[in-house]
């Protein structure tokens, strides 16, 4: 698989083939898609999840060729040196209306009001949501970026969840869909949300449920539309050290002050003894609450049977099948002009 990108500069990661403008004579014959990512996750997550889609989408592409195009929405709030990273290596969202589309993913962001439509990116995040419905043959959208959607949609308003739910969460399959066409009968997903939606409210309203946890709620879900939109409220995409990381980071920021309750150990994520580790940790920080504390933890190991990502391949292969179907459906009926991305 060849991966391109808009800016035509190679990724520095060895997993991924470096840009040649020439990719051999046998390129006429090879599909083509273009996916954009809009890439709203918060600093600290820019670039690996920018690096975890890449991977997906090499490792599901087969032979197809994608034109991997990166966005942010330029409301989403950043630091300067995430700002001039993005202004550097990313193309400016006006930019998107002038592109031929067929799929696209939208990360959610760190929420920062109680209210979606409070969120700095509200107005920017309705107007991409009309867009792609006409402009895309498929949009996923993720975890906060998912409520939004369907808030702006059908008006299904998340709930606030007592405490947050992080951890690995068994989550089965219900039915048969063209997406989760030879996933396991169980999948095991990361989920990391402090709000969910109520599975009746969507079903009433013409979502299908796809999987679902006993413990997590409702995980994948779609409907229809122009395009098809899939929606994940939990992180297929993430690899295995990804809870970690934000779990040490919200530790890191109640031991700084920045935030008041202490956070919950990701479920089914650490083993037993590291489990007890950062319990006793946790009381410790309580009683002395110090920024130097973290440095005196030692190594955290996952439980061995933990398998995050390992469904994701699977789904990913199968959306890009879907797009390849869907443009060459497309290319062979009549064609309509892009409507304009334009704010509300």
């Amino acid at each position: 698989m060849t991966l391109l990108f808009d800016k035509h500069q190679p990724i520095t990661s060895p997993a991924l083939v470096p840009i040649v403008d020439d990719i051999g004579e046998d390129s006429a014959g090879r599909d083509e898609l273009a996916i954009a990512l809009i890439n709203n996750m918060p600093d600290a997550a820019l670039k690996a999840t920018e690096r975890r889609f890449e991977r997906l989408i090499q490792a599901a592409a087969g032979r197809i060729r994608i034109r991997f195009h990166c966005f942010s929405l330029p409301s989403v709030a950043r630091s300067g040196q995430a700002r001039r990273y993005v202004e550097s290596e990313y193309r400016d969202i006006a930019e998107l209306a002038g592109l031929r589309v067929d799929g696209m993913i939208v990360t959610g962001s760190e929420p920062i009001a109680d209210a979606l439509h409070q969120e700095l990116h509200w107005k920017d995040l309705t107007a991409l949501i009309d867009w792609v419905e006409v402009n895309t043959h498929s949009t996923i959208w993720s975890c906060l970026a998912a409520h939004a959607a369907v808030k702006h949609l059908d008006g299904i308003a998340r709930h606030r969840l007592d405490g947050k739910c992080s951890g690995v969460y068994d989550c089965a399959r219900i039915g048969y869909d063209c997406l989760t066409n030879g996933a396991p009968q169980i999948l095991r997903i990361a989920h990391s949300r402090h709000n969910e939606l109520n599975e009746s409210e969507l079903v009433a309203r013409g979502y299908q449920i796809l999987t679902r946890s006993d413990k997590a709620g409702v995980d994948i879900f779609a409907r229809q539309y122009r395009s098809r939109f899939i929606f994940f409220q939990g992180h297929p995409e993430y690899d295995a050290l990804s809870l970690q990381r934000e779990y040490m980071r919200d530790v890191a920021r109640f031991l700084s002050g920045e935030r008041q309750d202490y956070p919950l150990i990701p479920a089914n994520y650490f083993d037993a003894a590291t489990e007890c580790t950062l319990r006793a940790f946790e009381a410790r920080a309580r009683v002395d609450r110090d920024p130097t504390l973290a440095a005196g933890l030692p190594g955290l190991t996952l439980r061995p049977d933990l398998a995050v990502g390992t469904a994701a391949t699977v789904l990913f292969r199968n959306w890009i099948g879907y797009l390849k179907r869907s443009a060459a459906a497309a290319q062979s009926g009549p064609s309509e002009p892009a409507q304009r991305l334009q704010g509300p």
